[in-house]
């Protein structure tokens, strides 16, 4: 059953500035920022905000929060100075082939506004949101594309969304962009004027999340307990997306008698949810029930793997949203897939797009890219596969590929093989091969890689069930003393990983305990909660080393 966005919603922890303003401030000036005050002025600065680009990885809130915005907007709760609000997400606009004006583009998008001459707009104020820059499948060539500033005139809608952005075209509009990190650098930072990152839930909001959730107070009371008796599993829950998943998976869970092996990474979740998806098209259906893949009928089984064929495909191509023919050409029939709509809402869903036409995607992005990631695990028995996806994850300049590693990895270990016993074409990689990826890995990290990148590669080890990095950092730390002779790089950028990962506790981070320095001892305790909600803290770290590509790794 649906429910209402304002009776779950659940405020985000959103802060101001990204990587690279982060890095100028002292700890203390971390600014948090409400969804929507995003165009506010904050700390008494007059200068107008006309463009924001509100950064997040996969999961974090960033629809949701655009979504809030316009809710709040609409019923007259925030933002009223603002006339005209147009939502313009990039899945929808990837699908447009022919040239627009500006003002033809919004009369498409919203063709109850037809009798809105152009000269109008200039005395409305507007607000355009482009939601997904990391779906975008534009070139954004802010460098070469031609200026443009006739609203009237067709042209290209790459052209098109550079002179917006540049300011160019309808210059008196507010422009919100959302994108994943990766993918952020694809707008010129001089036609950016403010920069947000949504951090997602503190503790106390994960909380909240989970008890607004369930109507069972004793629910999620019980589910709250036991995702707090995993830290890292408590950790991944400031990712909403994560939120959702568990809350699925653990309802699921703790209704059964004999659940088996509960969840504790981020693959062997979602493997849960999407067991227990396939199993209620059986229940419903009176097929064989329960709560194994193994289990599942032999239907089911070859439906998930035609949608992970249509997932990986598309992925590649960079395409979130499938007509009739794209189910055609992966072997599905539209009736199948209306059904498995129609019951599995939590997966794939069935609407009409842009055009009236219906059209099909999977609900979120992340699903998309843990069934492309099971396709492909269950249709390749090579044994260059992961090394093959790692490099192909890292040459990817936006990273949508990020995700989709972890989870190809996270399919490779013993604990996800038991999970998906005796699906058809399983493939099996020995132990050594998966040692040999986590040294891969391990060597990719010591390169000068970007911070998200670094990042992905320590969930990535994790996903392998591989500690050895951390484990090493961990022995430093135990030793009671930690120079910055002591640790290489990716060590450094382990340091972070540890402190913000670890399943055991830190309620307290004595910096003066394990750095020293000819320099300067930095004289401060800060809690671990303090350092999540404060990557600025883990600055004064590296800024004693004087390691800058491990600052970056740091801050993000």
């Amino acid at each position: 059953q649906p429910t209402l966005l304002k009776e779950i919603y659940t405020e985000l922890y959103i802060t101001e500035g990204g990587i690279e303003t982060a890095s100028k401030k002292r700890a203390t000036e971390d600014t948090a920022v409400k969804c929507h005050d995003i165009f506010k002025p904050l700390n008494g600065r007059v200068t107008p905000i006309r463009t924001v680009l509100t950064k997040g990885v996969a999961g974090i809130g960033k629809t949701v929060s655009v979504h809030k915005f316009i809710l709040d907007w609409a019923e007259g709760k925030a933002n009223q100075d603002i006339h005209f609000i147009f939502a313009l997400p990039f899945r929808d606009l990837n699908l447009i082939k022919d040239e627009y004006s500006l003002i033809d583009l919004l009369h498409h998008f919203l063709p109850e506004l037809k009798s809105l001459e152009s000269t109008e707009l200039f005395r409305y104020k507007v607000l355009l949101i482009f939601d997904g820059l990391d779906e975008c499948r534009l070139p954004l060539d802010f460098q070469n594309n031609e200026s443009w500033f006739d609203l009237t005139k067709k042209t290209s809608l790459d052209v098109l969304l550079t002179n917006l952005i540049k300011g160019n075209l309808l210059p008196s509009a507010l422009l919100w962009i959302t994108s994943r990190p990766a993918a952020a650098n694809q707008i010129s930072p001089e036609c950016v004027h403010r920069v947000t990152e949504i951090r997602g839930f503190n503790d106390a909001q994960k909380e909240e999340y989970f008890r607004k959730r369930f109507i069972d107070q004793s629910l999620a009371s019980r589910i709250i307990t036991h995702v707090k008796s995993s830290r890292s599993l408590f950790i991944m829950c400031h990712i909403p997306v994560f939120c959702w998943i568990s809350a699925t998976v653990f309802e699921r869970i703790f209704s059964e008698i004999d659940s088996g092996e509960i969840p504790r990474t981020l693959t062997e979740m979602y493997t849960h949810f999407l067991i227990f998806q396939a199993s209620l098209k059986n229940e419903k259906y009176m097929e064989n029930g329960g709560t194994k893949l193994n289990n599942c009928s032999k239907s089911s089984k070859e439906l998930l793997l035609k949608l992970g064929k249509l997932a990986f495909h598309n992925l590649e191509k960079g395409n979130l949203i499938f007509y009739e023919q794209d189910l055609a050409e992966n072997g599905i029939d539209v009736t199948e897939a209306s059904v498995y709509s129609g019951v599995c809402t939590e997966v794939f869903k069935e609407e009409y797009g842009l055009y009236q036409e219906k059209v099909y995607c999977f609900v979120h992005l992340s699903i998309q890219e843990y069934l492309a990631a099971l396709y492909v695990f269950l249709s390749n028995s090579s044994a260059d596969l992961l090394k093959t996806a790692v490099d192909e994850a890292l040459r990817s300049k936006n990273g949508h590929l990020d995700l989709y590693l972890r989870f190809l990895l996270g399919l490779s270990t013993d604990s996800s093989e038991i999970l998906l016993q005796r699906l058809p074409a399983q493939t099996r990689f020995s132990s050594h091969n998966i040692k040999q990826t986590a040294q891969y890995i391990k060597k990719k990290i010591q390169e000068n890689l970007s911070a998200e990148r670094t990042i992905n590669l320590f969930h990535c080890l994790n996903e392998l069930g591989d500690n050895s990095l951390t484990e090493e950092v961990q022995r430093y730390l135990s030793s009671g003393s930690l120079s910055a002779a002591d640790l290489s790089p990716a060590q450094w950028s382990a340091l972070a990983f540890v402190l913000l990962m670890s399943d055991k506790e830190l309620d307290v981070f004595d910096l003066k305990k394990y750095i020293r320095s000819d320099e300067v001892i930095l004289h401060t305790s800060v809690t671990k909660e303090q350092i999540w909600q404060n990557k600025n803290l883990l600055l004064q770290v590296l800024n004693v080393t004087k390691l800058e590509q491990s600052k970056m790794c740091i801050i993000q």
